[in-house]
């Protein structure tokens, strides 16, 4: 899922550059959303993690 993000983010950097500032923006609020859930769930592995020793 990481992946995903880096490449949305990637995308919308390659967007801005080139001005297509519409593009850029979804992508790049794509690219925070998937980090977002990317950090919840890390964040519940590790606490699943702890729960369970």
């Amino acid at each position: 899922m990481i992946r995903y993000t880096a490449i949305f983010l990637i995308i919308a950097i390659i967007a801005a550059v080139f001005g297509f500032t519409g593009i850029s923006a979804g992508a790049a609020q794509i690219a925070q959303i998937l980090f977002f859930v990317f950090f919840v769930l890390f964040v519940i592995s590790l606490v699943g993690r702890m729960l369970n020793k």
